[in-house]
């Protein structure tokens, strides 16, 4: 099937319907499954996320060969997953061993079995710049997606903004109910109220430079054992 035959119509539709918003991980395998399945030329399929701190790690992969050959790109600092996730939203290669632009990935991706290939930034925020990643077996299989890699990006970018909105705010009220619990355990053991219990965790915190929720989750966990 050729970028030609499809209907973006169609296409757009089978993207909504298979990118529904659920939890993170299950939202990361189904933008990488629905790649290698909706999108012509695309054999696997992964997503990079890239921390506020600078580090790489690929999610939701389709195949063992992909992680090698992410961890290559992230090693070498080279190759279109490298900078859709740094550098340049909309990387295509067409050919990665010709191409000038990745003199040491490009050979290793070819003796793999990987000869195309993009990075396609989905969005960033404050905190994270989440890029997909699309491999194709053959000299220029990627090149004719342009158009439908766009469209999947966009779809693709809002169940993955969801998602990760959705866990943040699970991770807070995990973390405002973690923090609670401590708070009970120092009212009942040192017979404070909860206001002076508080502020007791909070200069623990400030004085080892820890935060909060891990001194909760320590005091909780400590609790828990006896």
């Amino acid at each position: 099937m050729t970028t030609a035959d499809m209907d973006i119509l169609d296409v757009a539709q089978e993207l909504q319907s298979r990118l529904v918003p659920g939890d993170l991980e299950s939202t990361l395998y189904a933008i990488t499954h629905a790649a290698v399945e909706v999108m012509p030329g695309v054999d696997h399929a992964s997503l990079s996320l890239r921390h506020v701190n600078g580090t790489l790690r690929s999610h939701a992969v389709t195949g063992d060969v992909i992680v090698r050959l992410d961890e290559r790109q992230f090693e070498l600092h080279e190759g279109p997953c490298y900078d859709g996730a740094t550098t340049n939203p909309f990387a295509v290669s067409s050919d990665l061993l010709a191409d000038p632009r990745y003199p040491h990935y490009g050979p290793f991706a070819a003796s793999l079995g990987i000869r195309s290939q993009a990075g396609i930034r989905l969005f960033e925020n404050g905190t994270t710049i989440a890029a997909l990643n699309l491999f194709g077996a053959e000299v220029g299989a990627i090149e004719g997606v342009a158009a439908l890699s766009r469209l999947f990006a966009h779809q693709a970018a809002v169940a993955l903004a969801y998602s990760m909105e959705i866990q943040g705010l699970n991770d807070a009220l995990r973390s405002r109910t973690r923090i609670g619990q401590a708070v009970g355990i120092i009212m009942e053991r040192y017979k404070l109220p909860e206001e002076q219990a508080f502020a007791f965790l909070t200069r623990l915190s400030q004085h080892g430079n820890i935060k909060l929720r891990r001194i909760a989750d320590e005091l909780v966990a400590a609790v828990a054992k006896r």
